[in-house]
């Protein structure tokens, strides 16, 4: 039995779908399952239950005999939220539980850390451990990720496996319900559907010109196959970076879309909204060094591959993986 909390949302619901394309039926899925909007994530998937969030804790004193695997992806990702007491309960608390309950009952656990830890990178993008205290995240959600990376580090016992992913730019299907948190990909592509053109912030800074903001974007498949890795292999316990290791340009990223939509090229350049401008990330590229030494070889899709696939694949009909 493999657990998956978060599992009615983005990356939770899409790692249901690998695990059942491989055979994997027996899950347990985590979530608060009352918002609705979601569940369409859910639709067609094959799982042998569904447990409220709050009670899982209690359902794995008595189960845990019969769980293999844990795959913690569940957490408060609004990075505009400032209550910081949420993310203290929801990503922080919540989260060491999980963790103290799987050395306690000895299951390998890979849990969501995000590339949010990074802060500015002024540090850079180094999954080292001895850098974590460089650290400086922007925002509330990023301190939480932050902060459990920090503990999980600082504890004397672990779980007999364990990874935290810093998860970069993920994008792909299974992201409809996620508003204004949802990937660029998503809200570019409606925009060009609605109405034939795009809008991109402007650059603040005055040696990175407009649209030349530049990302790490993976995407969802890529992540799938990582965490599929890590559960079979199972390599050196830690924290990993999980990007394509190669930063691209919202302006690419916007001509992809537009290629993939069989639509002429129309950007136009907006301000970045102030409310979020002093926090901003110009430049994000993962360091996968890592990951690829712990043997990790399959390529990652171009940034032209994933969105195609995800455009033609999904946008164009909302189809759900």
């Amino acid at each position: 039995m493999i657990v998956i909390t978060g599992a009615a949302g983005f990356i939770g619901s899409c790692l249901i779908s690998k695990l059942n394309r491989q055979g994997i039926k027996d899950l347990v899925l985590v979530d608060d399952f009352s918002h609705q909007h979601k569940m369409g994530n859910l639709s067609g998937k094959v799982y042998s239950q569904k447990l409220p969030r709050d009670s899982f804790a209690g359902w794995l004193d008595k189960n845990h005999d019969r769980v293999i695997f844990i795959f913690h992806l569940g957490a408060r990702t609004d990075t505009a939220e400032k209550n910081t007491a949420l993310f203290e309960r929801l990503n922080l608390n919540y989260s060491k539980n999980i963790w103290k309950a799987c050395v306690k009952y000895h299951l390998p656990l890979v849990y969501a850390s995000s590339a949010a830890t990074y802060g500015a990178g002024k540090h850079g993008y180094d999954d080292r451990h001895d850098l974590l205290e460089k650290l400086k995240p922007l925002n509330p959600y990023g301190k939480s990720k932050h902060d459990f990376d920090r503990w999980a580090l600082g504890q004397s016992t672990g779980p007999p496996f364990w990874a935290g992913l810093k998860l970069f730019n993920v994008y792909g299907p299974n992201e409809y319900h996620k508003g204004r948190m949802a990937s660029a990909i998503l809200h570019l592509f409606r925009q060009i559907r609605d109405s034939g053109e795009v809008k991109l912030f402007r650059s603040h800074l005055r040696d990175i010109a407009d649209g030349e903001q530049r990302r790490d974007f993976i995407y969802v498949k890529d992540v799938l196959d990582v965490c599929m890795f890590l559960k079979e292999h199972q390599p050196h316990p830690g924290i990993y970076n999980l990007g394509t290791g190669h930063a691209r340009s919202f302006t690419e990223l916007a001509s992809a879309i537009f290629n993939a939509m069989g639509v002429p090229e129309k950007v136009k350049f907006t301000d970045t909204p102030e409310n979020i401008r002093d926090n901003y990330q110009y430049f994000t590229e993962a360091n996968i060094e890592k990951l690829r030494a712990a043997g990790y070889k399959k390529p990652f899709y171009s940034l032209e591959e994933g969105v195609a696939d995800y455009v033609n694949g999904y946008l164009t009909g909302s189809g759900y993986y």
